[in-house]
């Protein structure tokens, strides 16, 4: 618009210079229908070529990556200290927020005392393994001792060196041997299958036990909220006191990182036509008037929300007239790729310079940029 009102600005001086200061041509209604048509023709084709061959822009922002600080409590919890205050920058790993451990602490002793429990129970069925071994050979001599009895009454009987009553009651015995074998091989089979219980090549019990343990050591973890990066807190509201867990889902605080910002700028899509990664951009942000920040096209983010139907049980509605979404390209500054000097949210202007449609094209958008760079030095008027 700046440099459409230049334009027309320039050309009326022009006309002036023409018909009036020096009357090169007499002003009459034919030259003044040419002078309209040939000036807003003029007028339609540098705006055409801006707009294509060097897009622009009022609608870009440094964004930076942000983490919602939500405590991860399965019950109600009191937050008992706060060591960061509002805006502050912290390092990986600095304490943010103390909640209350006593609950978790107790909890984490019992799933320490059930795991040695378990342990216990797990030498337990190894004893268990050996006394059915020992059981059982114990059965199985007993029942060897019965059948050799029953054979040398057998023998013994017939001739008359033995009564058939002590016959009789060896092979009443053998009978009950080979009852005890079976429930002894039985036993070491149910004491094997107990020990064989196992997660992983670890008794099933010390497993359970052992996850119980890791679970309730999380959540003592947990009371202790640490920096998950460098950044910045923004928003800290939570003071000590508050209670959370149970069914809080939201955050407390919003954390700011300081890795991987990017410049985004929004466009027109007719716009992006000729745009392509790699070419060379300027920026110019509000919070540095009268600078420009040169840069290259990273990417183009083709795609808007308008091309997102959400799942749901009606049927989608089409608005003909509703606004068309502005596809995004992200910006790499030559200056401060990692944008340290930049912060979240911080707005500006944007031109791509493609390279067609000529140098006086290029010229004209690096105008309007920096008429908008030092207009920012009294814009807004709020004196």
């Amino acid at each position: 618009m700046t440099v459409a009102l230049l334009i027309l600005g320039a050309y009326a001086i022009f006309m002036w210079l023409v018909f009036y200061k020096f009357r090169w041509l007499k002003f009459n209604i034919a030259w003044g229908v040419v002078s309209f048509w040939v000036g807003f023709h003029v007028l339609f084709l540098l705006v055409v070529f801006m707009r294509f061959y060097t897009p622009y822009t009022i609608d870009g922002h440094v964004i930076r990556q942000t983490i919602q600080i939500a405590p991860r409590l399965p019950h109600p919890t009191v937050l008992e200290e706060v060591f960061v205050a509002q805006n502050q920058k912290v390092k990986k790993g600095d304490k943010l927020y103390l909640f209350d451990k006593t609950l978790y602490e107790a909890q984490l002793k019992e799933a320490e005392a059930n795991l040695a429990s378990a342990r216990q129970n797990a030498l337990i069925l190894q004893q268990d393994i050996v006394l059915a071994q020992e059981a059982l050979q114990e059965a199985q001599a007993n029942a060897q001792y019965a059948t050799d009895q029953v054979n040398r009454y057998t023998d013994l009987v017939p001739r008359g060196g033995a009564k058939q009553e002590t016959l009789d009651k060896w092979t009443s015995q053998q009978t009950s041997a080979n009852a005890q074998v079976a429930e002894a091989e039985a036993d070491l089979k149910k004491a094997q299958l107990a020990a064989d219980a196992q997660y992983d090549g670890v008794n099933a019990e010390v497993a359970s036990a052992q996850a119980q343990v890791d679970q309730a050591r999380y959540y003592v973890d947990q009371t202790t909220i640490l920096a998950p990066e460098d950044g910045v807190i923004i928003s800290q509201q939570a003071r000590p006191g508050l209670v959370v867990g149970g069914f809080r889902i939201g955050a407390i605080a919003a954390f700011v990182a300081d890795a991987d910002p990017y410049f985004l700028a929004t466009f027109y899509q007719e716009h992006l036509k000729f745009v392509e990664p790699g070419q060379p951009v300027e920026v110019a942000l509000d919070i540095y008037p009268g600078q420009i920040f040169a840069g290259k096209v990273k990417s183009i983010w083709e795609g808007t929300g308008q091309g997102q139907i959400v799942p749901h049980g009606r049927v989608p509605e089409f608005l003909f007239m509703s606004p068309q979404g502005r596809f995004a390209v992200e910006i790499d500054l030559d200056e401060d790729p990692a944008l340290k000097r930049y912060p979240a949210g911080a707005h500006g202007a944007a031109a791509i310079y493609t390279g067609g449609g000529g140098d006086w094209v290029a010229v004209l958008r690096r105008v309007n940029m920096r008429l908008y760079a030092w207009v920012n030095f009294i814009v807004p008027f709020d004196v």
